[in-house]
């Protein structure tokens, strides 16, 4: 069991490599792409070595490599091996990205973003982008995004707008109400006043006439 649990630690621990949430590009022929990679290690890096390498039908062709000596600090040098290849990464923010301009058919495949961290013993890790080109873009169909986003926006409008007259009705019954009220002790106290002026003239005492 502690076995296990060491082993859980390390790999936790241990050097990741990312091409991102989303692990490829369609792109147009003739344009310039950029080819995400970045690490990370929460033991840190010594001589991280890096490469890149192309998938040609089953050979693994580098593209670029190099080490980056400590975290932090930029690799240098960084060996090109391909045309039309620059490497933009840099080491503030684990970065190892490479831009692929004016890009072709023959440029299209997978692409392995390589790191290795002696930390590790030698430990290897790796992600895949994965490129496509195309003569031209694919125009994405969103009509059906348009109609759900039309149908919750007028299901929103239509609340609010039961809401507002639910209120002004609601306000306007409470404004009739305070008149009856208003009316009622008006009523109540003219009502009082009668009463009272009535009662203090059939109460006066007769006197009595003299002989």
């Amino acid at each position: 069991m502690i076995l296990t649990l060491s082993l859980g630690v390390w790999s936790a621990q241990g050097l990741e490599m990312s091409t991102g949430k989303v692990p490829f590009l369609e792109a147009l022929n003739g344009s310039t792409v950029i080819l995400p990679c970045t690490y990370a290690s929460c033991i840190g890096i010594k001589n991280l070595y890096f490469n890149w390498q192309y998938n040609d039908n089953g050979t693994m062709q580098k593209v670029c490599e190099s080490v980056i000596p400590l975290d932090g600090m930029d690799p240098h040098p960084v060996s090109i091996y391909r045309e039309r290849v620059d490497f933009i990464g840099t080491g503030d923010h684990n970065n190892i990205s490479i831009l692929l301009w004016n890009i072709t058919f023959e440029d299209e495949g997978q692409y392995t973003c390589f790191g290795r961290n002696p930390k590790e013993k030698g430990k290897n890790h790796s992600a895949i982008f994965t490129l496509v080109v195309v003569d031209e873009l694919r125009v994405v169909d969103n009509t059906l995004t348009i109609i759900i986003a039309s149908a919750v926006g007028g299901a929103i409008a239509l609340l609010m707008t039961f809401m507002l007259v639910k209120n002004f009705i609601l306000f306007v019954l409470f404004k009739i109400e305070e008149k009856k009220k208003i009316e009622c002790l008006v009523q109540s106290s003219s009502a009082d006043e009668t009463n009272n002026v009535s009662g203090s003239k059939t109460s006066k005492p007769t006197t009595p006439k003299k002989k």
